[in-house]
């Protein structure tokens, strides 16, 4: 006599910082954005926006070698409070 038993598959874990969508704990919000994530929501392409960054017309600021949009500046920056300027430049500043 063999003994059949059913086979139910696992349900997969989250990893790590993961959250699931019944799991009802407050995500965390990012600070700044990449480079690439700001192209993407202005559907540009990467290096368009690169070259906006650089040039001063995104907001963005430079982290060692890396360029990132803060958030709260990017998202004002975007509904036209005020007249904020955006500082991202590659241009030495020569204020001496």
């Amino acid at each position: 006599m063999s003994i059949v038993v059913p086979f139910a598959p696992r349900q997969a874990r989250p990893r790590g910082g993961e959250v699931t969508p019944d799991d009802n704990s407050p995500r965390p919000v990012r600070a700044v954005y990449t480079v690439k994530e700001v192209a993407v929501m202005l559907s540009l392409s990467v290096s368009s926006a690169y070259t906006l960054v650089r040039s001063g017309q995104i907001p963005a600021e430079r982290l060692g070698r890396r360029w990132v949009v803060p958030r709260s500046r990017f998202h004002a920056w975007l509904d036209g409070a005020g007249d904020l300027a955006a500082t991202g430049t590659d241009a030495p500043c020569r204020s001496w």
